[in-house]
This record gives C-alpha cells, structure tokens and sequence, in this order.
C-alpha cells in the first residue's frame, strides 16, 4: 500500500499476531466463492478467508494470560522473540461476533468498527486454496475481477485489495517455531516493509519495541517485513489509486537498518515504497471517479485489472497493467492523464511511471527498485490476495483523497489527490462519526484476458492503450485499425473492427470483442 514518509500503522484489536496454536477459539474460516475464468467460460472455486494473525488473541499456551496488551508486550513471557514463539499462542476467531467479518456466496464484507467485549479497528484477510494454505496467484498474461461498495467508505477510510509475495503455507515450512501458518493468517509482508507485525519468520518482533504515540493498539520492532506488493485497489468514497511496489529481493524479507527504508532513507531499503500510482484525480481528472461521477461510487463498480506481458504469454516480461470498469452493464475505460507536457495516458507502463515521476518531481524509486519487471517477476513468483478495511495513523489517508503533502501548492501537478479537506481522516474522527462503515467485496474472478467481464460499451474517461502504454483511439470511425488489445465488436459497439496487424478480433462475449 502507497504510504508517504511515514509508517502507515493499522489500528489493531488489543491481541496480537502469535506462532503457536491456542484452543481456547476454534478456528473456523467464512467461505466464500470466486471463480477462475478461461476463454471456455468460468468455474466457481469454492473458498474461504482467513483473519491476519496480528487481529487474533495471543495468549499463553496453557491458559489465558495475554502476551501482548494495548500496545506492549509482556516482557516476562516475552523477553526476546525465540521464547516468545514458545510461549505464546495464537487462537482461533469470531469472525462475524468480534471483528465485523462476514460471508455469503461470493461476498465478503468488512466492518470498520466492532463493538463487543472489546473495539476492534478494521480488519486483514486473505483469501485461501485450502485450510491450511492461502491461494497464490501467477498474475502474468492474466485478468483479476471484482465487484466492490464503497458508497459507505468516507475520507480517511481505504478499503484495499492487494496481492503480496507471501509464503503459501503462512512461513511453516521455512520457520519451525511457526506451527500457525496459515491457517491462523500468519506471515504476512508488504512493500512498505511494516514494523507493526508482531511475529517475523517464526519469531517476535519484541527487540526495541516502541508503543505508538498516537495508537493505543499499536506500535513498532526493531525488524519489518518486506517484500514485493501489488495494489489492485485503494479506495473510499472519493479517490481511488491502483499501484505496482517492487522490491529488489524476492519473497518475504527480514530487514533492519538501512535495508527498511525508514525515515530519511526511505529510497535506500529493498523495496519501492512510492510506487507508481494511477489515481485519476491525481492525474489530472478530477471529474471520473467519485459520488455521481463518471464511475459513481454511490453505486456498486466492477474493476478489471489486467496484466499484459511483451509476448502475450505467461512466460513474459510484464509491459503493461490495465484497468477497466463496468458499471450499469457498460464497460468504462480508464481516464487518462491530463496536464500539459505529459502524454494522456490511461495505464501503467514504463512510459507511463517514467513520464510521471518527472512531471511530479518525484524520485523514480519504482525504476530503480526494478519497475515494470521487478513487480512481474513477483507476479510471476505467485502472490496472496489480501482483503482490508483500515484507516490511518501517520497521515490520515490525506495521500489517498486529499491534498499531499499538505504544505505544498495544490495547483501543482501531483498533490491533490482528492476532495477530502486536509483537516479530514484522523482516525479518532473517523472512528467516532463513521463506526458503521462497511467496505463489501465480491464477485472475485481471475483468469484468461478479457474472460471476466461482460457489458455493452459505455466510453468512458479514456480508452485501452497498447502493450507500450502509447495512448490510442478506441472512438475512430469504423475503418480505422484497432490496436492491440483495444475493442473491436460487441452489441452497441460503433468503433473501429479491423485489428492491427498480428492480431485478430475475437469475441469474448455477446457485449465485448478485443484484439488480441
């Protein structure tokens, strides 16, 4: 997730992430459906969720004295982060009862602020293969779908769905004081390379830990976990941002030091923290996402995120990420990019990251950290599909749907974000005025390019581009030549039907034909 200078800290439920397996809960995942999609059509996979280890009660393994409470740890069951593991376990959830989690059919909903024994603060979850094991997705030459509600998401809220470049089984295999894995959400990492998490690689984060001076259920360790992170979607109400992070090394790392990229060093740990973002008002339209706008977040979206490859194959170089809505049975192409000197983009490409970087005056640590390949080497490597609702404690999502930083020049390409006041989004606000809030995510699908939607087309900010990220048209009077992967047919469909040379239309449902 895209976080500015400070560390993003979720607000967390007085209980903590732990190795061990405590048997005072028993753990019951909520299923849920998705479906994996081929050009023969789509099958329903049966699934479940799992709540992040870091929400769950971690407790002494042979009763009931917390290790972790408020924001510290206790020092006699926790005196360093070996004994810790043996010490402590972790149990089992009530999902819907305590943290506001509930499934129907292929539906997850997420409840900012549950109120039982206790208040817990947002949620994390990821989507599982089987009881013991999250699903893992190899996104190259692939198309990931869903449909989502935000209408009850306000400023400071980011209802986020992502893909990290965790370990399959949670880290058991790999750690063996980790007997949780993850079946009990453990092992989790992001580009961000977090110092909230709890238990790192089997052991607890309980060397130089500082309680937050601002959150009463968090605070921070010597060590964080780091590793490549995928943003589908950061969203509320009024902005929205879809955002590769690379990292120079694969999988889940262990930093310290320099290696986390904290503070004033940001731009020297292992991973691209800034990314290279695509939020359509930050580009410049400020009229395509939002209540009663072009995509109307007063009403439930389909976003369709595609990730193209220079060979159009599993086996290549990732060139190009697309994002397409449907919404009312018409299919929405991004908006593009709109300000003087740049290119009107409408996708993330090299071109695209490059072009804003420089427009923005900003550090080109997406290219440096390996860009548009370093991410699909991850994407390539397999990733989790990770689910949250979370507000923010460092900057209070101003980075998302605000001005940011909120003492530069809002007229200058780049800083604002949204039309969220800079006053907005602090998390004891949002917590009082918006405990209701809800973020609902279904209708999962994943599978073959252009075999996940259906609808008529509905035009939209922009149009598809080319696998290069060169803007094009989709709009051209019927003889013109489509590009590659642009429209070409369907039922209300007026544009171009003859494709670019090497490729060819084909149909992929009654309401939509694509070059390819």
């Amino acid at each position: 997730m895209f976080q500015a200078a400070a560390l993003l800290s979720f607000a967390l439920l007085a209980t903590v992430r732990g190795q061990q397996v405590g048997t005072q809960t028993a753990e019951k995942h909520p299923a849920i459906s998705w479906q994996k999609c081929t050009k023969s059509g789509c099958t329903t996979q049966q699934a479940s969720v799992t709540l992040d280890a870091n929400w769950r009660w971690l407790h002494t393994t042979s009763g009931y004295t917390n290790c972790y409470t408020g924001n510290t740890w206790n020092t006699t069951l926790c005196p360093d982060g070996k004994t810790c593991a043996q010490n402590c376990a972790l149990d089992g959830a009530d999902y819907s009862g305590t943290y506001g989690i509930t499934t129907s059919g292929n539906a997850l909903s997420l409840k900012f602020v549950t109120k039982g024994q206790q208040t817990n603060i947002g949620s994390r979850v990821y989507l599982m293969a089987s009881d013991e094991k999250y699903q893992v997705f190899n996104l190259l030459n692939q198309e990931f779908t869903f449909d989502v509600d935000v209408s009850q998401l306000p400023c400071g809220l980011n209802g986020a769905v992502y893909f990290s470049e965790m370990e399959a089984d949670g880290g058991m295999a790999a750690n063996a004081a980790n007997k949780a894995g993850a079946k009990y959400g453990t092992g989790y990492c992001d580009s961000q390379c977090p110092h909230d998490i709890k238990f790192i690689n089997g052991e607890a984060n309980v060397e130089g830990w500082t309680a937050s001076p601002n959150d009463t259920n968090a605070g921070s360790g010597k060590y964080g976990a780091c590793c490549a992170e995928m943003d589908i979607w950061e969203a509320n109400s009024v902005s929205a941002a879809y955002t590769p992070h690379p990292c120079t090394k694969s999988g889940i790392t262990k930093c310290s030091g320099t290696d986390c990229g904290d503070g004033d060093n940001r731009y020297g740990g292992i991973c691209d923290k800034d990314g290279c973002d695509f939020n359509s008002f930050r580009m410049g339209d400020k009229e395509f996402y939002g209540p009663g706008k072009t995509i109307d977040t007063k009403q439930k979206i389909t976003v369709v995120t595609q990730f193209l490859t220079n060979n159009n194959s599993s086996s290549g170089t990732l060139s190009e990420i697309r994002r397409v809505y449907v919404q009312n049975g018409k299919v929405v192409a991004n908006s593009k990019t709109n300000f003087a000197g740049i290119s009107a983009y409408d996708s993330i490409s090299t071109d695209f990251c490059t072009a804003q970087k420089t427009l923005f005056g900003d550090t080109n640590s997406f290219q440096q950290k390996g860009g548009l390949s370093g991410m699909g080497a991850a994407a390539g490597r397999g990733m989790v599909l990770v689910l949250s609702v979370w507000d923010d404690h460092a900057v209070n999502m101003l980075w998302l749907d605000s001005n940011y930083p909120t003492d530069a020049d809002p007229a200058k390409p780049g800083i604002a974000r949204g039309t969220c006041p800079t006053t907005s989004g602090k998390p004891e606000d949002v917590e009082k005025n918006s405990p209701d809030a809800v973020v609902t995510y279904s209708n999962i699908r994943f599978g073959d390019i252009g075999t996940t939607y259906t609808g008529s087309s509905g035009g939209g900010g922009g149009s598809p581009t080319t696998s290069t990220g060169t803007p094009t048209s989709t709009t051209s009077a019927p003889q013109a030549t489509q590009t590659k992967y642009g429209q070409c047919g369907g039922q209300g469909y007026s544009g171009p039907t003859v494709c670019t040379s090497g490729t060819t239309c084909q149909r992929l449902n009654d309401y939509y034909s694509q070059c390819l």
